[in-house]
């Protein structure tokens, strides 16, 4: 169960105890402090909209647009669009204070950035994006919520106006006695709750859309610059790997196997009853211990059935040797970038021997394809399903390799099964 204080409307709005939080009268806050706001560009707006509805109906009736009503329209339209990055600074400097009532996340800084950028930057844009949705599609918004309120405040109080009038409108009847009015009451009591709920979802879509249009994000040279450092990180991580991977395999997996052999002669040498022979022993079992770690270590590197055999031979291999049946479909074309080999094929491993440990299953099939620059690999059982990254099962592991090489993992698990694990690896370095 979750425990911690909300931090924005819409994650209380999924809290059981919202309507007797605190929240919906933030949203109340929030919402009735937008009101003049919108109020006032939505005046502004209709300036210029009034007329352009003239126009747009003249013409739909076949009627000529008087030329200065065509004037006024380029003018306004003009001024509008010329005045709106500098009235989108105040507009946003108050909604950024404002937001603070329905959501405790911080937003970026905002920095003034000059009067040039106003008009040519992206996050400038955005903010007039803004004032334009405040001005335009909120108040409809409360137009509506506010007719639904008034709708529900009349069934509310239909009994009283039927006791006072001789025939009461009740949204789609009418009423003649406070009597047959009760009903419609209580129909309108039960749905106060739903308005309160209605209320706060109202108050959170407009912070949602005022989020993303406020909460600039990086820009977009430094996004790409990121992307080619991790890129350049990738690139350093394999070719250290395969420097670790020969010296291991050049250098100390010939000097330890001649270790062990050595010590091997030297047991033959020495009598069983002599005090050496017993530390020699452990010493050579030793050795070979070491030896079998090695292996294994180089083989974690990058396996040798993978060098030898490439991705689709590796992946039968390891079919083969999985204890249940696994069908393995392959239809690669170029050569695939060492990265996207060892990813998918430890993909594959870990796959299957979750699919051996955990998953009950009776066969298996793995799928190989390669099609528009990228690889795509699925791992299916018809196993018991309900395989969770968060159960340590190796998944999250395997989502954090594949990451690495910019690709993706899906998985889909539902109890009862089939298991279908799903990677996207991108083919082009």
């Amino acid at each position: 169960m979750t425990t911690a204080r909300p931090l924005c409307l819409a994650e209380a709005l999924r809290r059981p105890g919202y309507l007797l939080s605190p929240w919906p009268w933030r949203a109340l806050a929030y919402l009735l402090t937008t009101v003049p706001v919108a109020g006032v560009l939505a005046v502004g707006l209709l300036v210029v909209g009034a007329p352009l509805l003239a126009a747009v109906n003249a013409a739909r009736q076949d009627r000529p647009v008087e030329l200065p009503l065509v004037l006024f329209l380029a003018v306004g339209a003009l001024t509008v669009l010329a005045s709106a990055p500098i009235v989108s600074v105040a507009v946003t400097a108050v909604e950024r204070q404002r937001l603070g009532l329905v959501d405790g996340r911080p937003l970026p800084a905002y920095r003034w950035r000059g009067l040039a950028a106003r008009y040519t930057g992206a996050a400038a844009w955005r903010e007039v994006a803004h004032t334009f949705w405040l001005g335009g599609v909120v108040p409809l918004g409360y137009a509506v919520f506010t007719l639904l309120v008034l709708l529900d405040l009349t069934l509310v109080a239909s009994p009283w106006l039927a006791g006072d009038a001789d025939e009461v409108i009740v949204v789609w009847t009418t009423v003649d006695t406070a009597g047959e009015a009760v009903p419609y009451a209580v129909l309108g009591v039960l749905l106060l709750p739903v308005l309160w709920y209605g209320l706060g979802a109202l108050a959170a879509v407009q912070n949602a859309v005022a989020r993303w249009l406020l909460g600039r994000p990086a820009d977009g040279a430094a996004l790409r610059e990121v992307s080619r450092s991790r890129a350049r990180l990738v690139d350093a991580y394999e070719t250290e790997r395969r420097r670790i991977e020969r010296d291991m395999h050049d250098g100390a997996q010939p000097r330890l196997t001649s270790l062990t052999l050595h010590l091997g002669l030297a047991r033959l040498d020495v009598p069983e009853d002599s005090p050496a022979a017993g530390p020699l022993a452990v010493a050579h079992d030793q050795a070979k211990s070491l030896m079998v770690e090695l292996r294994q270590i180089v083989q974690g590197i990058r396996p040798q059935s993978l060098t030898d055999l490439g991705l689709a031979g590796a992946v039968r291999e390891l079919a083969g040797e999985a204890t249940v049946p696994v069908t393995v479909h392959a239809d690669l074309g170029q050569p695939l970038p060492e990265l996207v080999e060892s990813t998918a094929y430890f993909v594959v491993s870990e796959a299957l021997g979750n699919v051996v440990r955990h998953a009950g299953a009776t066969r298996a099939e793995v799928r190989l394809v390669q099609a528009d620059g990228e690889l795509v690999v699925e791992i299916s059982d018809d196993g018991c399903g309900g395989a969770d990254p968060a159960g340590g099962t190796g998944l999250t592991g395997l989502a954090d390799r594949v990451a690495a090489a910019d690709g993706r993992l899906l998985l889909a698990s539902p109890p009862g099964g089939p298991t279908l694990v799903r990677v996207e690896l991108p083919c082009h370095r």
